[in-house]
């Protein structure tokens, strides 16, 4: 399970941290994402870290936004600074999970329940 956090109203200019938290019997999260989805909008990739700690980023959002993991928290972070009107969606991590299930090793993708945010202008 995921659990996205961090969201909430900013002036344009502020900033944002979101957090998003893996629980369970997990033993290693792969790639994590985070999207974002703003009203009348398709869902879209804001930013990416893989395992290794290579990153990726929209084009719109590049030298603003930065994410980030704790692999012993089993946290992703994306701080996002500079927001701008155009930033006001709902934000959901996204994560390949790596648990056992019945002792068993099992891959899943999961979502977090999203997080809101809205940058005022």
């Amino acid at each position: 399970q995921l659990q996205a956090s961090g969201g909430g109203l900013v002036q344009a200019g502020g900033s944002l941290r979101l957090s998003c938290a893996a629980s369970g019997k997990i033993f290693s999260l792969g790639d994590m994402d985070w999207y974002r989805q703003a009203p009348g909008k398709e869902r879209e990739l804001v930013a990416g870290i893989t395992s290794a700690g290579s990153t990726t980023y929209a084009s719109s959002v590049k030298g603003r936004f930065t994410i980030s993991r704790d692999n012993a928290k089993n946290t992703v972070y994306l701080q996002m600074n500079n927001l701008k009107p155009e930033d006001t969606a709902v934000y959901l991590c996204n994560a390949d999970i790596y648990e056992y299930v019945d002792s068993v090793p099992v891959v899943y993708k999961a979502w977090g329940q999203g997080t809101q945010v809205t940058v005022s202008s």
